[in-house]
């Protein structure tokens, strides 16, 4: 089973991603930034979702990290955020996110994303 590790400090997103997730993926959570790169490192997911506004380590320095880390770097980072400026999108490509998706989630998208993802392993 796929583990994907989610990175989101809001209680109702997290519950909508376990809610999506959890019966098809092995999940692990993560409520901030810094735990998220954390848990990255001790637990290799197969994919992140990664919110971007997070506390003590915000979603695109966390990427950043990640994306630095020879071992983590070729996990990919979906980025998750409620700003949907395309400039928002660039710049969480530009911190190493393999995609980035705006809140709320279209459930479609989120699950071909995803999939694709997964698929590329």
């Amino acid at each position: 089973m796929n583990k994907i590790l989610i990175v989101e400090d809001v209680e109702l997103n997290l519950e909508l991603l376990i809610q999506l997730l959890e019966d098809d993926y092995e999940l692990l959570i993560a409520r901030d930034g810094a735990m998220g790169l954390e848990m990255a490192a001790a637990e290799m997911p197969d994919l992140i979702l990664m919110d971007m506004s997070l506390p003590v380590l915000d979603g695109w320095e966390a990427t950043r990290a990640i994306k630095a880390n020879d071992k983590l770097r070729h996990i990919p980072v979906v980025g998750l955020s409620a700003h949907a400026m395309s400039s928002d999108r660039q710049k969480a490509l530009a911190a190493g996110c393999s995609d980035h998706l705006t809140k709320p989630l279209d459930e479609d998208i989120l699950a071909e994303k995803i999939h694709y993802f997964l698929e590329m392993d």
